[in-house]
């Protein structure tokens, strides 16, 4: 058993199943996704909180840049994100908003499609296809980089291959997808921070703590 299923099968009978994403429709994690870029969740739930149920594809579209800046400007970065939600918005509207339809096209090229959206990165565009479609793409982010290098494993910090890597170890699911690097950014908050807190960590007795 790999190295990569042995630090899953720790931190899910630690954590449990978190079925991540916080969010109550596919779009709001579509506009999650772009407002949590260089700021806390916590900022982000504030953010989406000011739509006041006015939160849709058609409400961004159809509003102009300066009312959606101050409804989002708890989110920080809010008129550059105002015209990323536009943008993200726009390609959703090629599918009619239709959750199912975006399902029927191959992850290739949805992903190249969202990383030709201006505003959406590799890890946006990944959390995007797997939180709001369930489409198998795997998520990096600094916690992973950090738990991988701390545990002695030497693949590098280059997106792409962190992802591959991860994909190439674990079944393509998902919902293993999502719950797994839901649980590395809980673990990391926890305890694989900057500054790690090793006690009581689920993968104290196996982590090489490289770094530490």
């Amino acid at each position: 058993m790999s190295n990569i299923i042995n630090i899953y099968e720790s931190l899910l009978a630690h954590y449990g199943d978190l079925d991540w994403w916080p969010a109550t429709t596919p779009y709001e994690v579509i506009v999650g996704a772009i407002l949590t870029q260089n700021t806390s969740w916590h900022n982000v739930e504030k953010a989406i909180g000011n739509f006041t149920g006015r939160l849709s594809p058609k409400f961004i579209l159809e509003t102009g840049n300066e009312e959606i800046a101050k409804i989002i400007k708890p989110a920080g970065f809010f008129t550059q994100k105002t015209k990323y939600l536009k943008n993200v918005a726009g390609w959703y509207e090629k599918y009619n908003f239709d959750v199912t339809i975006v399902q029927k096209k191959p992850l290739e090229v949805l992903r190249s499609e969202l990383l030709g959206v201006k505003g959406v990165g590799r890890e946006t565009a990944d959390s995007i296809l797997l939180y709001a479609f369930g489409v198998p793409t795997f998520v990096v982010d600094a916690y992973t980089i950090r738990l991988l290098e701390r545990y002695g494993i030497k693949i590098g910090k280059d997106y792409e291959k962190v992802k591959a890597y991860f994909e190439e170890e674990i079944p393509k699911d998902a919902k293993i997808y999502n719950n797994y690097h839901a649980l590395i950014v809980i673990n990391g908050k926890n305890h694989c921070r900057k500054k790690p807190v090793c006690e009581n960590c689920p993968l104290y007795d196996h982590c090489q703590r490289e770094g530490v």
